[in-house]
């Protein structure tokens, strides 16, 4: 934990003083117990953005070759991943498919915080797209509160097309828990995708953004 905080601080630091954040909500991330972050996804730096300004250490699942990079940046960037409990995941494994859900269960049985992107995959036009309902699978099979999270401005960090990193502000909004009742795993896929289309519901009252009910697809996959 000494780590994590230490990454976390410094990151943090590094957030704050080049992107001057405005963050809002904090006092809806649960004190205590766990907890579900459900963020809408505009950029590559959400998840370290999230696990940096969230009051709670959050889990996201981040690419398997993240970790397995060559050299000192190879091994820098395993060392950030480990320190702020990013969870490896194999390229072409969705993370919202109860395969790669199943990892978080633990997390969360032990009164800790995931986060998942229930878009699934970044937006690259701005729009926010239909939820998948790997969200949904693990709000009512754990009963853990979801916190939905609004990002805005943060695909200004790195523009499409572009390698290099702009500092720019972006807002950071953390919406009121959605509480739903715990079902375990064996619920109906129509109560899944309510429990989604909820969550989905709440993330555009943060963000503002124009809606799809098309899911999102990664590039190369249309």
């Amino acid at each position: 934990m000494a780590l994590y905080d230490l990454t976390r601080a410094l990151t943090r630091g590094t957030i704050a003083g080049l992107c001057h954040p405005t963050v809002e909500g904090l006092k809806n991330v649960p004190a205590d117990g766990p907890f579900i972050v459900a963020p809408n996804h505009l950029s590559f730096f959400d998840s370290v953005i999230v696990q940096a300004l969230t009051p709670r250490p959050v889990s996201f699942f981040a690419k398997a070759e993240y970790f397995t990079g060559k050299g000192l940046k190879g091994r820098l960037m395993k060392q950030f991943f480990e320190a702020v409990h990013s969870i490896p995941v194999e390229r072409g494994e969705q993370a919202a498919s109860v395969q790669a859900l199943k990892t978080l269960l633990d997390i969360l049985g032990r009164g800790e915080g995931v986060g998942i992107y229930p878009e699934g995959t970044r937006s690259r036009d701005g729009v926010l797209y239909r939820g998948r309902t790997g969200v949904g699978w693990l709000a009512l099979t754990t009963g853990a509160p979801v916190v939905p999270v609004g990002l805005i401005g943060t695909e200004k960090l790195q523009p499409a097309g572009r390698n290099t990193v702009k500092p720019a502000p972006f807002t950071l909004k953390f919406g009121t828990p959605l509480s739903f009742e715990k079902t375990g795993p064996d619920h109906s896929l129509p109560a899944r995708r309510a429990v989604t289309d909820t969550i989905m519901d709440a993330i555009a009252a943060l963000t503002g953004q124009a809606r799809s009910s098309k899911y999102n697809q990664s590039p190369g996959t249309e």
